[in-house]
């Protein structure tokens, strides 16, 4: 009895293949390229800190406002 040979992948499987690692790979380039972006925006601040900070500051600022009244 003759051995079988493994099946080639047609070409639309080939196809779907290479484009789902293309995919992949423009994913991971956008992810980086706008990790670099943010970077340069705000590199000084973890994240969520600078939101934090700012809600701070407003409510000590509210709190003085009102025991001036």
């Amino acid at each position: 009895m003759p051995e079988e040979m493994p099946s080639e992948p047609t070409l639309a499987q080939i196809e779907e293949e290479v484009l789902a690692e293309g995919r992949e790979w423009m994913r991971q380039r956008l992810q980086q390229k706008l990790q670099e972006r943010a970077d340069r925006i705000s590199p000084s601040f973890p994240p969520g800190e600078a939101a934090l900070g700012a809600a701070s500051k407003k409510k000590t600022h509210a709190g003085k406002q009102r025991r001036n009244r």
